[in-house]
């Protein structure tokens, strides 16, 4: 149920897809194994130097950052054609920005693209808010409005390194409906533009258009994402990012 108070009827929708249809928005993938927690990422890690500006993103998407937003995920593709990303959490206080974590991660089996759609099996690049979550598991300490429901569950004819995939999720707001659970249907722009776009659990390689970090890091965003500081993520390769 949503973690809000009010209670909802869950369809049998998982990734956003109904379940009798193919589950393109986040997909399993071709690699095997779970990757490891980074060590990195417990909550000890050192801050950062203050920022005037988040490093690596130019004037491009910079422009689209609201300016009301004090929290940016920034996801760092190591390659257009690449499944790998570092991912950092900023946090803006005043005029400048800190580097509260970072941590590893992965994106589109095949990479990212500026023109996304269904089916592609790249992460779409841009700038994106985040406010709604959910998944199989309960967050009792998440700050986005959390839908848990069993309809997240990644069918069990998957590789069985992805069926913890959505125990934790968070909706990138890119074709979707925001304010609604992260596995709601609605695609604004079209079902071929594709969408159901999350970040969610890491399996140890590429998805089909969402980002996926460990279980760690989800929860660590769970927790610190605040619907007040109007978050949003920053995603794409390198070479996008600083265009």
């Amino acid at each position: 149920m949503r973690q809000t108070g009010s209670t909802r009827v869950v369809a049998g929708v998982v990734c956003g897809a109904l379940a009798v249809m193919s589950l393109a928005g986040c997909g399993t993938s071709d690699h095997g194994k779970p990757a490891a927690a980074d060590a990195r990422t417990d909550d000890a890690q050192p801050r950062q130097t203050p920022l005037k500006r988040i490093p690596g993103v130019g004037d491009r998407l910079w422009d689209r950052v609201p300016a009301d937003s004090r929290q940016v995920v920034v996801v760092y593709g190591a390659g257009r054609n690449s499944p790998d990303s570092a991912i950092a959490l900023f946090d803006r206080q005043g005029s400048v920005w800190q580097q509260e974590r970072s941590w590893s991660g992965h994106n589109g089996r095949r990479g990212w693209t500026t023109d996304h759609h269904e089916g592609d099996q790249r992460s779409p690049v841009g700038v994106f808010t985040l406010t709604d979550a959910g998944g199989v598991k309960a967050a009792p300490d998440a700050r986005l409005p959390y839908t848990r429901s069993a309809a997240f569950q990644a069918p069990h004819y998957w590789k069985k390194s992805s069926w913890h995939d959505f125990d934790y999720v968070i909706a990138i707001d890119y074709n979707r409906v925001k304010g609604t659970a992260p596995d709601d249907p609605a695609r604004p722009l079209g079902q071929s533009k594709g969408g159901s776009i999350w970040l969610h659990v890491d399996h140890g390689g590429g998805t089909s258009a969402c980002v996926s970090q460990s279980a760690s890091d989800m929860r660590y965003l769970l927790r610190t994402l605040d619907p007040k500081a109007h978050p949003v993520v920053v995603m794409g390769d390198r070479d996008d990012l600083k265009a």
